[in-house]
């Protein structure tokens, strides 16, 4: 399970497609209940550029994260937080990732300022955690945190893996996706109600599924099948899997065989046939969305 605040946790999964069981407190419930209001975008400073992505001591603003984390990276003003168990390594790549999906010409500008300011006015944060044993432990989930923050959570065990796929490709694409790409674009990308993203999603899956279906119908090609991730859940999973498979990071012969249980058209090619609705969705220029995935060497140009 995947923190998730805007105005409920949803549970997301990591990117091989098998669930990686995040424990909630008690209180929590272990369904997420339908978002039907996309939040409204607060003021916020306009943020120009990431002038610097190195490693330091949480900041004034981040003093009720002082008894978890012990480091933090600025990016863009969205928040990367460490708990002590991550490696430097770890940390500085998942903030080099976050950077590229938000200045993805790396020219050391946010590619979209009103995308930062609705990351910076929900207080997006990433949140990392040496693996699930030092997030549990650590008091985060009893501590009310992800009621004051927009959280996404990621493991340094799953960052960058040799040999394996990279989970920060998926994490902070929620993070970025969830707070920022559809915040700013509603009636297009939002994942709940009636949008052109849960409208493609609906094609996707063969019909319009609240819930988790017995059995997919044959046509379907998104037939993801954990009965904790409801509607919105399913959408801002749909999102990943597209957008990340047209910038080419699903279409290796092992990765396809390897998400084919939930994600068929794993190359761009395969996508643009048998899902045009939300190719045409995902290019379009309009949106600024990256068209360049990222690998966590961001170096600016500027």
């Amino acid at each position: 399970m995947k923190w998730h605040r805007l105005t409920a946790i949803l549970f997301l999964l990591i990117s091989c497609g098998e669930e990686i069981e995040r424990i909630l407190p008690p209180s929590v419930p272990t369904v997420a209940p339908t978002i039907t209001v996309a939040p409204t975008i607060t003021a916020a400073p306009t943020i120009t550029a990431a002038l610097d992505l190195g490693i330091g001591p949480l900041p004034a603003e981040l003093d009720d994260w002082r008894s978890y984390a012990d480091r933090h990276i600025d990016v863009f003003g969205v928040h990367v937080v460490a708990l002590p168990g991550v490696s430097e390594q770890a940390l500085g790549h998942a903030a080099a990732v976050l950077a590229q999906y938000l200045d993805n010409d790396a020219d050391g500008l946010a590619d979209d300022q009103s995308v930062v300011r609705a990351m910076v006015a929900e207080r997006a944060t990433l949140v990392m955690a040496y693996d699930e044993d030092e997030m549990e432990s650590s008091g985060i989930f009893e501590s009310g945190l992800d009621s004051e923050y927009g959280l996404q959570d990621l493991y340094d065990v799953e960052t960058s893996p040799a040999g394996r796929f990279d989970a920060a490709l998926e994490e902070v694409h929620h993070l970025v996706y969830s707070y920022g790409w559809a915040v700013v674009h509603q009636n297009r990308l939002w994942f709940d109600g009636d949008t052109e993203l849960t409208a493609a999603m609906d094609v996707a899956r063969g019909g319009h599924f609240e819930r988790i279906p017995t059995s997919y119908p044959s046509e379907a090609w998104y037939h993801y099948d954990d009965r904790t991730c409801t509607y919105d859940c399913m959408a801002v999973e749909y999102a990943y899997w597209a957008h990340t498979t047209l910038l080419g990071a699903q279409g290796s012969p092992n990765r396809c065989a390897e998400i084919a249980v939930e994600w068929v058209p794993c190359t761009p090619g395969r996508l643009a046939k048998m899902d045009p609705l939300v190719t045409a969705l995902l290019r379009d220029p309009e949106l600024g969305l990256p068209t360049v995935l990222p690998d966590g060497d961001y170096r600016p140009d500027s």
